[in-house]
């Protein structure tokens, strides 16, 4: 094995992991809640969007960290890597507090931006007011899991939290199954796992080989390395909003198609990100390959590894529509629903199996290569004009003015990714993100 594959292993396999476990998390609040009343399920899941969007501004802000600490890591400079964790440790707290303050304050008025039905719009408001606190803390864990993955404790990031996942499905089968708590008892859940987490981050994190926050100088701004942060972080967070209050868009207009359209639609995102685990795994490593090459000055070298993760996408997308296709029966005989939205997932299924050579493709070549070259600038554009120039307007469209049938107006939600293969092919091969950002 050479050296490219052997450690685009030791980076994909844990990340993937990783992902695969918390895409866990929320597969089994769907079915444990599936296999109780459908309406349980699908509040839930749109409830859970709201930390959806939580993520998309955390994960943009940590992307930034990752970026510039890859790079600073390949040039072996321990010391900026420090100032750049305080750095996303403040941006990240204040995010996390206001998207708890949201969840206990006003939980109904969340939830009546993705449901019109009553009933969704009350399990979803009792299940925020405690799953709030878990997003409370998610964020912060996030920050320390970022910082081990490009230090080379990426082994450790991805134990922390897939224990945090297996104590979260044990906690739902606990709470949700042996004391009849249903939506309250999986918030309770998520809440207790997190928790745990964070436990682990922080003592772990105090050993003397990884990095911590220096509390002297938390609050200290280095106005040079603060600049180069969010000339990183700007694009990446504009990029992540577009991409997660898009996809949040989408889930809402499913939500008012029908519950058995918003149930169908909350089954097939599960499946979704439990297969984009790999593409996820290999996009994560993608960027902190590429960014050390980068930030140790070897720009040729870099460009190299690439091509040839660029060319590794492509076979990850084709074999995650295998993928779905083959689950698709199991999958329908499985989860309970009504015969209509069992109808609608099948379809749905089918039309995801395209969309994922295109998932596939972008999420490592712009999250990982481009991403890990500084060229943050495209995910944004290409977003706003795929993403938010047309899809979501048709299938808005779609939905409340033509009134298109269901799966149609799903398959206007998954324009985006296949439509922006050739721009993103493009935008690869002009190499500017051949680029050393260290200073």
């Amino acid at each position: 094995m050479t050296d490219f594959y052997r450690r685009l292993k030791e980076l994909s396999l844990p990340i993937a992991f990783q992902s695969l476990m918390t895409a866990l998390v929320a597969a089994s609040d769907a079915l444990m809640l599936g296999r109780i009343a459908q309406v349980e399920m699908t509040a839930v899941s749109l409830a859970t969007q709201v930390q959806f969007v939580q993520n998309m501004i955390v994960t943009s802000i940590v992307a930034a960290e990752v970026i510039l600490g890859a790079q600073y890591w390949g040039k072996g400079d321990r010391n900026t890597i420090g100032r750049i964790f305080n750095l996303t440790l403040r941006s990240v707290g204040l995010v996390s507090i206001f998207f708890f303050l949201a969840c206990e304050l006003a939980p109904r008025y969340l939830m009546m931006i993705f449901a019109g039905d009553e009933e969704l719009i009350s399990i979803g408001s009792s299940y925020l007011r405690i799953a709030g606190w878990s997003y409370l803390m998610s964020g912060v864990s996030q920050c320390y899991l970022g910082t081990m993955r490009i230090t080379d404790h990426v082994k450790q990031s991805a134990v922390i939290s897939s224990l945090a996942v297996v104590l979260n499905v044990i906690f739902n089968a606990v709470f949700i199954f042996g004391f009849s708590l249903s939506s309250r008892g999986a918030a309770a859940a998520t809440t207790l796992s997190r928790a745990v987490e964070l436990i682990l981050c922080l003592a772990l994190s105090s050993r003397k080989s990884f990095i911590r926050p220096e509390w002297k100088s938390f609050f200290n701004v280095e106005k040079w390395l603060s600049k180069d942060f969010w000339k990183q972080c700007f694009p990446l967070m504009g990029g992540s909003l577009f991409w997660g209050v898009g996809f949040t868009s989408y889930t809402a207009i499913m939500g008012h198609m029908g519950v058995d359209a918003a149930a169908a639609s909350s089954v097939a995102a599960v499946v979704r990100d439990l297969v984009c685990c790999a593409c996820n795994g290999v996009g994560s490593a993608a960027g902190i390959m590429v960014g050390n090459e980068l930030g140790a000055g070897n720009l040729e070298k870099g460009k190299a590894v690439g091509i040839k993760l660029k060319n590794i996408s492509w076979i990850i997308g084709f074999a995650s529509t295998a993928l779905i296709l083959a689950v698709t029966p199991l999958l329908l005989k499985f989860v309970v629903l009504t015969e209509t939205a069992q109808g609608y997932l099948k379809g749905m299924m089918i039309i995801m199996a395209v969309y994922m050579i295109g998932r596939c493709v972008n999420t490592v070549v712009i999250n990982g290569v481009l991403n890990g070259g500084g060229d943050t600038v495209f995910d944004m554009y290409s977003l706003a004009v795929c993403m938010w120039g047309i899809a979501i307007p048709l299938a808005l469209l779609g939905a409340f003015v033509f009134h298109f049938p269901v799966l149609l107006v799903y398959a206007c939600t998954c324009l985006d990714e296949v439509g922006k293969i050739p721009w993103v092919m493009h935008r690869f091969r002009k190499y500017k993100w051949v680029r050393n950002l260290t200073k």
